[in-house]
């Protein structure tokens, strides 16, 4: 691959990232939060068989959770962002590469060439 198209795919998936870790504050942190903690009440009252006493080793669990959902939640976010980054990239720096203006005088070059045959 040319060094050119490796730069623009890295920028891409750099903007990518990013825009993904912006949109996961935007849009992710309370999705994330709630599906955390919901997940894990649900697995520890099903661990339990029945309904949780709210003790102290339920609510670090809890908080667990939690803290798992907001990760996995930002990881997901970043990682769509950055695919989605370089996809992008690698269609413009294709678009590009085909509507490429050749310079006028390998234009000539050929056009007389091809008269002489």
């Amino acid at each position: 691959m040319k060094d050119e198209r490796k730069k623009a795919l890295e920028t891409g998936r750099k903007i990518g990232a990013v825009a993904g870790a912006i949109l996961y504050v935007v849009f992710g942190i309370v999705p994330g939060f709630y599906f955390g903690s919901y997940a894990a009440v649900v697995l520890l009252s099903h661990l339990t068989g029945g309904p949780l006493d709210p003790g102290i080793f339920v609510r670090m669990l809890v908080v667990a959770g939690i803290l798992l959902g907001l990760f996995c939640t930002a990881a997901v976010s970043i990682v769509v962002g950055a695919v989605a980054g370089t996809t992008l990239a690698y269609i413009a720096d294709t678009v590009s590469e085909v509507l490429k203006v050749k310079p006028i005088a390998e234009e000539a070059k050929s056009t007389v060439s091809d008269k002489q045959t």
